[in-house]
């Protein structure tokens, strides 16, 4: 609702001359602000409205909101975040900032970044690439490890009113099917029972804190220091109070619904092997189908206030919820182990698998390098010392890569377990925990001649695997005892092993 006329506040940040400048000023609305833009800098209004979820009703709210927007967008991007400026009234009845009349109204001063850097324009121009996505993920982390845990209400609870929430948003479009809208919210709230006890022992264990909230990719941007997260959720802080993987969730359903599925699969990925939240993964796919299910509802309002000329905006509401749904499908655990020596190519089948097995976002890849890296503190393109590839080093390496791969199958996620497995007891040794837990175990040999090996392992550029020609020698030399997994061509092309691979494990029921 709309509440104060900000028409002449508006006129006076609209005039190139408020800034000194002669370039016309870009002018960006949404249905809370509306943003200025000028030379190198940003100016954000807040509209004078009241909302059942934001009030910006009177200056000093709206004052109160932009320190609160500095504060909290403050912690991921600091250098974007420059200061709060008023708007007062002179003499002469002229609006100007910081003068020393009262007041008027306030704006957030940030530094402009180019729009081509964000990251929507980024995946429509082919321009995200693994690296990015990678470091995407560790800023994520990062933000996530020190945002301040909250404990207002249980994780089931918390996430039983965005149900609500969605439910009312559903009932104000005329878009949707009412019968397909009947079952979604049903197939939610048999959801919401099944994981009550998850999400509040997640909660109990601080996992919801005062989240960004609004993780999507025009929310983030690359920057001269690499991804930068912005414009969280600072206007309602219930709103932005979750669950830490519901506020990944978001960043993971924009990428699958855009395409880039690879990226989803490898920022979930990087995220949990850095977080050991196995047990948490089983909540993706249902975190993500709500974050799908917000974003269908909202542009349905959309299409009731603003009408859809020509149906994009029709389907693309519809195309949400069809992804929703299909997020909400029960899960059948996958867990496959591929194993071989250095320079086999297991690491890239992986990620070629990945995003094509489970529900969205893909397959949890299990690697035994990384898992030793961690185990070290060492960054994962970092070289570990001889001592950390000795015997009982190689053994805990191997014990902790089963229990990951077990726990998150068990949550009847898909799992794909990497490492060389060049002995036989490693290869029972997860071959028996899958059989202790009912999954069956779908296990792959890559066989790849001598010569090919070694021409890979020297071209291959520097990656979280130290093994060179030395390590492969030794690899070649030992018994790798009875090979009872399947043996792989895999000195053909990736995408045909990775064929063949997906056929033998749908053939096989999963």
């Amino acid at each position: 609702m709309q509440l104060e006329d900000q028409s002449e506040v508006i006129r006076f940040l609209s005039d190139p001359s408020t800034y000194g400048a002669t370039d016309k000023v870009e002018v960006i609305e949404t249905h809370i602000s509306v943003v200025f833009l000028v030379g190198d800098r940003a100016f954000k209004l807040k509209r004078a409205v009241k909302l059942p979820y934001a009030d910006f009703s009177t200056p000093d709210l709206r004052r109160h909101y932009c320190q609160r927007e500095l504060e909290l967008n403050g912690r991921a991007a600091p250098e974007i975040y420059r200061a709060i400026r008023r708007i007062t009234r002179s003499r002469d009845g002229s609006l100007v900032f910081e003068g020393s009349g009262e007041p008027v109204d306030f704006v957030v001063e940030m530094l402009r970044f180019d729009q081509r850097d964000l990251f929507d324009r980024m995946a429509a121009d082919h321009r995200l690439t693994t690296a990015i996505m990678e470091e995407t993920a560790d800023r994520i982390i990062a933000f996530h490890k020190t945002a301040p845990i909250m404990h207002t209400e249980g994780g089931a609870a918390n996430i039983a009113g965005v149900l609500a929430i969605n439910e009312a948003g559903f009932q104000t479009s005329h878009v949707f099917d009412d019968a397909v809208i009947e079952a979604l919210n049903r197939r939610f709230r048999q959801m919401l029972d099944q994981h009550a006890t998850l999400l509040n022992q997640r909660e109990t264990h601080g996992c919801v804190r005062l989240c960004h909230g609004d993780l999507h990719l025009r929310n983030l941007f690359f920057g001269a220091d690499g991804p930068r997260m912005f414009d969280c959720i600072d206007f309602n802080d219930k709103i932005a109070t979750i669950d830490t993987l519901y506020d990944l969730a978001f960043l993971l359903m924009d990428l699958w619904h855009g395409g880039e599925k690879h990226f989803a699969n490898i920022v979930m990925n990087r995220y949990l092997d850095r977080t050991d939240e196995e047990i948490g993964l089983a909540l993706l796919p249902f975190f993500m189908a709500v974050r799908a299910a917000i974003r269908a509802h909202v542009t349905g309002t959309r299409i009731e206030e603003d009408g859809d000329h020509d149906g994009s905006l029709t389907a693309s509401a519809v195309s949400y919820v069809d992804l929703a749904s299909d997020l909400l499908k029960k899960q059948q655990p996958v867990l496959i182990a591929l194993g071989g020596l250095s320079g086999s190519g297991k690491s890239t089948l992986a990620e070629h698998l990945a995003p094509k097995l489970g529900l969205p976002p893909g397959a949890r890849i299990q690697e035994s390098d990384r898992i030793r890296k961690a185990m070290f503190g060492t960054p994962p393109r970092e070289k570990l010392p001889l001592q950390a590839y000795q015997p009982e080093v190689s053994a805990r390496v191997y014990g902790d890569l089963v229990r990951r791969s077990i726990e998150a199958a068990s949550g009847g996620a898909a799992v794909i377990v990497n490492a060389v497995f060049d002995r036989p007891e490693d290869r029972q040794m997860i071959e028996q925990a899958a059989l202790d837990h009912g999954i069956v175990l779908h296990g792959f040999w890559l066989d790849v001649d001598r010569q090919t090996l070694i021409k890979r392992v020297k071209v291959r550029p520097k990656g979280v695997s130290d093994a060179d020609l030395d390590v492969l020698e030794k690899q070649l030399s030992k018994d790798i005892g009875e090979m009872g997994w399947t043996r792989v061509d895999a000195s053909r092309a990736m995408e045909d092993v990775g064929r063949d691979i997906l056929r033998s494990v749908t053939v096989s029921g999963c």
